[in-house]
Protein backbone atom coordinates (compact mmCIF):
# COMPACT_ATOMS: atom_id res chain seq x y z
CA UNK A 1 0.00 0.00 0.00
CA UNK A 2 3.11 2.12 0.99
CA UNK A 3 4.19 1.38 -2.42
CA UNK A 4 0.90 3.00 -4.27
CA UNK A 5 1.28 6.13 -2.33
CA UNK A 6 4.93 6.74 -3.46
CA UNK A 7 4.07 6.06 -7.13
CA UNK A 8 1.35 8.71 -6.54
CA UNK A 9 3.80 10.91 -5.01
CA UNK A 10 6.03 10.73 -7.95
CA UNK A 11 3.52 11.10 -10.45
CA UNK A 12 2.24 14.19 -8.81
CA UNK A 13 5.99 15.79 -8.13
CA UNK A 14 6.53 15.18 -11.96
CA UNK A 15 3.21 17.48 -12.57
CA UNK A 16 4.64 19.88 -10.49
CA UNK A 17 7.84 19.85 -11.77
CA UNK A 18 6.40 20.19 -15.40
CA UNK A 19 4.30 22.83 -14.33
CA UNK A 20 7.05 24.68 -13.35
CA UNK A 21 9.14 24.35 -16.62
CA UNK A 22 6.46 24.02 -19.04
CA UNK A 23 5.05 27.19 -17.06
CA UNK A 24 7.77 29.45 -16.33
CA UNK A 25 8.67 28.43 -20.46
CA UNK A 26 5.50 30.17 -21.19
CA UNK A 27 5.84 32.48 -19.31
CA UNK A 28 9.37 33.88 -20.63
CA UNK A 29 8.63 33.76 -24.20
CA UNK A 30 5.63 36.40 -23.20
CA UNK A 31 8.22 38.26 -20.92
CA UNK A 32 10.64 38.35 -23.80
CA UNK A 33 8.48 40.34 -26.00
CA UNK A 34 8.70 43.56 -23.86
CA UNK A 35 12.26 42.83 -22.06
CA UNK A 36 15.01 45.19 -22.46
CA UNK A 37 17.58 42.38 -22.10
CA UNK A 38 15.54 39.27 -23.98
CA UNK A 39 18.82 37.01 -24.21
CA UNK A 40 19.30 37.47 -20.25
CA UNK A 41 15.92 36.08 -19.59
CA UNK A 42 15.83 33.19 -21.83
CA UNK A 43 19.30 32.51 -20.66
CA UNK A 44 18.07 32.44 -16.75
CA UNK A 45 14.70 30.96 -17.24
CA UNK A 46 16.48 27.93 -19.14
CA UNK A 47 18.99 27.55 -16.38
CA UNK A 48 16.52 27.93 -13.62
CA UNK A 49 13.94 25.49 -15.28
CA UNK A 50 16.59 22.82 -15.60
CA UNK A 51 18.17 23.26 -12.27
CA UNK A 52 14.62 22.59 -10.58
CA UNK A 53 13.77 19.55 -12.85
CA UNK A 54 17.48 17.87 -12.63
CA UNK A 55 17.30 18.57 -9.16
CA UNK A 56 13.91 16.83 -8.58
CA UNK A 57 14.49 14.03 -11.21
CA UNK A 58 17.71 13.26 -9.16
CA UNK A 59 15.94 12.93 -5.60
CA UNK A 60 13.23 10.96 -7.20
CA UNK A 61 15.52 8.55 -9.03
CA UNK A 62 17.86 8.29 -6.16
CA UNK A 63 15.15 5.75 -4.61
CA UNK A 64 14.03 3.70 -7.24
CA UNK A 65 14.02 3.68 -11.37
CA UNK A 66 10.07 3.37 -11.07
CA UNK A 67 9.11 6.10 -9.32
CA UNK A 68 11.79 8.59 -11.98
CA UNK A 69 9.50 6.73 -14.83
CA UNK A 70 6.55 7.91 -13.44
CA UNK A 71 7.57 10.76 -12.38
CA UNK A 72 8.98 11.72 -16.07
CA UNK A 73 4.93 10.43 -17.20
CA UNK A 74 3.84 13.04 -14.65
CA UNK A 75 5.83 15.50 -16.10
CA UNK A 76 4.92 15.18 -20.01
CA UNK A 77 1.36 15.03 -18.91
CA UNK A 78 2.00 18.41 -17.44
CA UNK A 79 3.19 19.62 -20.64
CA UNK A 80 -0.14 18.65 -22.51
CA UNK A 81 -2.03 20.63 -19.42
CA UNK A 82 0.17 23.67 -20.05
CA UNK A 83 -0.56 23.62 -23.36
CA UNK A 84 -3.99 23.39 -22.78
CA UNK A 85 -4.79 25.78 -20.63
CA UNK A 86 -2.35 29.11 -22.34
CA UNK A 87 -4.32 27.91 -25.51
CA UNK A 88 -7.32 28.72 -24.17
CA UNK A 89 -5.91 31.91 -21.99
CA UNK A 90 -4.89 33.61 -25.40
CA UNK A 91 -7.86 32.56 -27.32
CA UNK A 92 -10.00 34.89 -24.55
CA UNK A 93 -7.39 37.68 -24.68
CA UNK A 94 -7.84 37.49 -28.69
CA UNK A 95 -11.63 37.47 -27.68
CA UNK A 96 -11.43 40.85 -25.57
CA UNK A 97 -9.03 42.22 -28.46
CA UNK A 98 -11.68 41.66 -31.03
CA UNK A 99 -15.00 43.24 -28.56
CA UNK A 100 -13.05 46.14 -27.31
CA UNK A 101 -12.59 48.51 -30.54
CA UNK A 102 -9.54 50.90 -30.63
CA UNK A 103 -10.43 54.58 -29.87
CA UNK A 104 -8.18 56.68 -31.71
Amino acid sequence: MNEILYIVFAFILGLVLGTLFFGGLWFTVKKVVTARIPALWILGSFIVRVSISLIGFYYISAVSLQRLLICVLGFITARFIVIHLTKSYQEKQMQIKKEVPNEA
